[in-house]
């Protein structure tokens, strides 16, 4: 069922949240399937691109420090943003790679889409086997196909992983997007 951007990011953000909120202290510094990166990584990632991608829409927010309490740096975000959904205002996001959106939209096609992909990676650096919906998956796996190369070219996604034609539509989704549906952190 189709969600607004408002409860897109609610419903993805509360998903990731269990998943910080999961993590013991000595978790953050746990390998992730992202190539030099730990599971703090990823947090920090979510939240300072997002908050310098806002400035196209005039929207400055305070930065957090993730490094002393992740799992508080990420509820404030969580916050942060949802506000801003909750009260678009007729903003504009305006970005020389994707032009000018309605600040909802934006939000919504990038960052929130890129919560719900990054919580495979945390997922898995916790040691959880994740589950990104095989719809959703197959819907998002369909859109970037025709895009693959600029998606390549972006620097934004490594290189396919190759996977077998019977594999999860999310295996073959996170095998598109450059990572190994089959790893597992070191023991």
């Amino acid at each position: 069922m189709p969600r607004s951007p408002a409860e897109q990011h609610a419903y993805d953000a509360a998903r990731f949240t269990g998943l910080v909120e999961s993590a013991a202290a000595g978790d953050w510094a746990r390998p992730s399937p992202v190539a030099e990166w730990r599971a703090l990584d990823i947090v920090r990632h979510l939240i300072e691109w997002s908050r310098g991608f806002l400035r196209g829409a005039g929207i400055e927010l305070s930065a957090l420090d993730v490094d002393a309490d992740p799992a508080a740096a990420w509820k404030q975000h969580v916050a942060d943003i949802q506000a801003i959904l909750d009260e678009p205002a007729g903003r504009v996001l305006s970005n020389p790679h994707t032009g000018d959106k309605p600040v909802d939209e934006a939000i919504d096609q990038f960052y929130t889409a890129d919560i719900w992909m990054h919580s495979w990676d945390l997922a898995k650096a916790l040691g959880r086997e994740p589950d990104l919906g095989p719809q959703r998956c197959r819907a998002a796996l369909a859109a970037m196909e025709p895009v693959e190369q600029m998606l390549r070219d972006s620097g934004q996604f490594g290189t396919a992983v190759p996977v077998a034609g019977d594999a999860s539509a999310q295996d073959k989704l996170m095998a598109f997007i450059g990572r190994d549906p089959a790893w597992q952190p070191q023991r």
